[in-house]
């Protein structure tokens, strides 16, 4: 038989007594002492057991010295103030303290915020309860993720699009985080969507949207693509004041990217492309939509069903999301764009070509015709060959094939099987 609780055994002393026994008798049947009975008596519930009084340790003699530490840091610069191994280190090695490592950091993550509101310095700020009409408002950002591509960590971003009213997010996985994936996610976003929010998109003050911050309040100098991507799909910005004070006016994109991350992401994923994630992602997104949010009753596909049918319609016309380069075709027929380098066919050595660079990949053309298609490279300083651009010049200089740069690449990316090198290409 289990073993009653304080509160069940008062019940039941309670509800004897009202029945006729004594105190005597209670205290024989119930097996405790006459002041037990009085208290259950007296009241119905329990009092509280009183704390012991906190026992003696070998830091006792060094809080002092820790509260004057602290104390300190509240004036000295945010990046020169003191960890708890720092210290540690301190009491150690000026005070000859014989202290555990883990009694100074239970100590100063009590005393810390204790100091910090006996000095009047900790910020006291209100937050205001905020209601979101359905079809209204937005938030957008990216995050850090890592990944496992073609068999390599690698860094990556991804772009969260969520709606404010129901939830509903949409997201996409980026080589980077520049202007050309700012677009591409909101375009893909939108479209997945079906419309725009009518009111305010509340953004972080990327640098793919804002050129400069004027000071700390919301004035923003925007870039000029982002003017027209605005313009186009009829969005209306909102910026988030700069620095960690204004992470809680996007606290539901926040949130979001962490949902995410932990849910989809542990462990790494791994995939032999950003295409093959991105269907991944898509399918995780449908999958999340039944998923309900908080103490809601009803999940996030039925709210957004609800929403879908209040946003603004999608414009007819797509926007040019791609930057533009014209670099110039070097003797080795590449070209350098941004931080990389691309081959084209060796015809072009020497001529000017137009490169459109999307988020994932780019597209070369000479006048108006597609020369050559690239898969965007992620790291620094990468080269990328395709060996078809090169087979002109290898039917004239046949002993420059085996060790072309060209030719391992395709060998790596399965292409080229070495059986069919021996002897030369094949015609």
């Amino acid at each position: 038989m289990p073993r009653m609780s304080k509160v069940e055994m008062y019940a039941a002393i309670r509800r004897d007594h009202r029945g006729g026994m004594s105190m005597r008798e209670l205290e024989r049947k119930h097996g405790v002492t006459w002041r037990t009975v009085r208290k259950a008596l007296d009241s119905s519930w329990p009092e509280p057991r009183k704390k012991l009084p906190p026992r003696a340790t070998g830091l006792d003699r060094y809080k002092p010295v820790i509260d004057e530490i602290l104390r300190a840091d509240l004036d000295a610069p945010r990046k020169q103030r003191h960890t708890v191994t720092r210290i540690f280190h301190r009491l150690v090695e000026e005070h000859g303290a014989d202290v555990s490592y883990g009694m100074v950091r239970y100590n100063v993550a009590a005393r810390k915020p204790e100091i910090l509101v006996e000095s009047g310095k900790a910020p006291l700020e209100a937050f205001v309860p905020q209601t979101h009409r359905p079809g209204h408002e937005a938030e957008v950002d990216f995050g850090d993720v890592t990944i496992r591509l073609v068999g390599e960590l690698v860094s990556c971003y991804l772009f969260s699009f969520r709606l404010s009213y129901s939830g509903k997010a949409v997201h996409r996985v980026f080589a980077s985080c520049g202007q050309e994936a700012f677009f591409e996610g909101h375009v893909h976003a939108l479209q997945t969507l079906g419309g725009v929010p009518r009111s305010k998109v509340r953004y972080d003050n990327l640098k793919a949207a804002v050129a400069r911050v004027l000071g700390l309040n919301r004035a923003r100098v925007e870039a000029d693509r982002w003017i027209a991507f605005k313009s186009h799909y009829g969005i209306e910005s909102f910026y988030c004041r700069p620095g960690i004070e204004g992470a809680h006016e996007k606290g539901g994109i926040e949130g979001q990217i962490g949902y995410f991350r932990r849910n989809h992401f542990v462990p790494v994923p791994e995939v032999s492309s950003l295409a093959e994630l991105n269907e991944m992602v898509e399918q995780w997104d449908r999958q999340d939509d039944a998923r309900r949010i908080g103490s809601r009753s009803r999940t996030i596909a039925e709210e957004f069903a609800l929403e879908q049918p209040l946003l603004m319609p999608l414009p007819e016309e797509p926007f040019e999301t791609g930057r533009l380069f014209t670099p110039r075709v070097d003797r080795y027929g590449q070209i350098p764009v941004r931080t990389n380098r691309y081959s084209v066919p060796i015809r072009l050595i020497g001529k000017r070509v137009r490169v459109i660079l999307h988020a994932s990949h780019l597209v070369v053309y000479d006048q108006n015709v597609e020369v050559a298609r690239h898969e965007r490279l992620i790291a620094k300083g990468a080269v990328r060959l395709e060996l078809d651009h090169y087979l002109e010049v290898l039917v004239r200089k046949p002993g420059a094939f085996p060790g072309s740069t060209a030719l391992e690449q395709a060998r790596s990316a399965g292409k080229f099987p070495r059986s069919t090198t021996r002897g030369g290409p094949r015609p």
